[in-house]
């Protein structure tokens, strides 16, 4: 037993092999985009709890989506903030499993979610008359809470089968965070069963979810195709179009990321990929859900109102 302990108590994560200026202009970049990624859904979560029209169940899972884009930054941006200053800081083994843990977890939580909204969409457009009964305060807290569960317990079993394995070096992870393909890589064992867990995960939370979500949409869109006014056929996609972008940038990224033909290599692309899904990407859902969305518009209007007023 003794040569499965765990020798490494430290990594270096070697982020992106840049000159020192491009380094700083990078640490600028990103710094901004995770101070924007903050303060946008920090807005989102501000403005749903103070105006009560706001407290629908879209926005209910909105929020949680906002608590999730806000979780994935400060996970992985602030260790790549500082190796862009300082490229040899290490993080520890506990810090990087955790980092991993984390990662893994709010990814999953997201993709319940996105599929928790597209739920809801469909039953406001094809089922009206029912949407109150069947979208129930009590239905909606009882799917945020099974989302974050299935999220815990599947990160839950990535995390044991990676404590089980030997780290005796080398050091150096090829990613900007401790991403569980990179860190499998440096580990001093066969790491078949593990990739083999993670591809399954993927497939699971990935191909499955983003299933449900285009049969919903191809219902929502015949739905829609059925709307006599164009008026009223524009409102009705109008309140789809901002939950599409989301889902087309989140399940496109991660999508290409984990089951795409070229699974497991380290290559630059999918590194520059991962940036985008866990910085870019919790940037933009904000921006996406208040500039096409005029519930939320008009909710920072009135929050204003009532500031200027007072």
């Amino acid at each position: 037993m003794g040569k499965n302990v765990t020798s490494v108590t430290e990594f270096i994560l070697l982020g992106f092999p840049v000159v020192p200026r491009l380094q700083l202009l990078l640490f600028g970049l990103f710094a901004l985009s995770y101070a924007f990624t903050l303060l946008g859904n920090g807005a989102i979560l501000g403005l749903i709890y103070l105006d009560p029209r706001l407290h629908t169940p879209m926005y209910f899972f909105l929020s949680h989506l906002a608590i999730v884009d806000m979780s994935y930054a400060c996970n992985t941006v602030p260790q790549m903030l500082v190796n862009l200053l300082t490229p040899t800081t290490p993080i520890s083994f506990a810090g990087c499993i955790t980092q991993t843990f984390l990662f893994f977890t709010f990814a999953i939580i997201e993709c319940l979610l996105l599929v928790a909204m597209s739920y809801d969409r469909y039953v406001a457009i094809c089922h009206p008359l029912q949407y109150s009964a069947i979208m129930s305060w009590r239905f909606c807290v009882t799917l945020a809470v099974i989302s974050w569960a299935i999220a815990a317990l599947q990160s839950l079993t990535h995390l044991v089968l990676l404590l089980r394995l030997p780290f005796c070096g080398p050091q150096k992870i090829n990613h900007f965070f401790c991403e569980i393909i990179a860190v499998l890589k440096l580990a001093c064992a066969d790491t078949h069963v593990n990739e083999i867990v993670v591809l399954a995960g993927a497939v699971s939370v990935l191909v499955g979810p983003f299933s449900s979500i285009v049969i919903s949409y191809i219902h929502i869109l015949c739905a829609i195709l059925r709307i006599q006014s164009g008026e009223g056929r524009q409102k009705a996609f109008s309140t789809c179009s901002s939950h599409l972008c989301v889902v087309g940038l989140f399940y496109g990224t991660a999508i290409i990321t984990y089951v795409g033909p070229r699974y497991g290599n380290p290559g630059e692309q999918k590194k520059y990929l991962l940036l985008f899904h866990s910085l870019f990407n919790p940037m933009l859902n904000p921006l996406i859900y208040s500039l096409r969305n005029k519930e939320v518009k008009n909710a920072l209007k009135r929050v204003l109102g009532k500031k200027r007023t007072s």
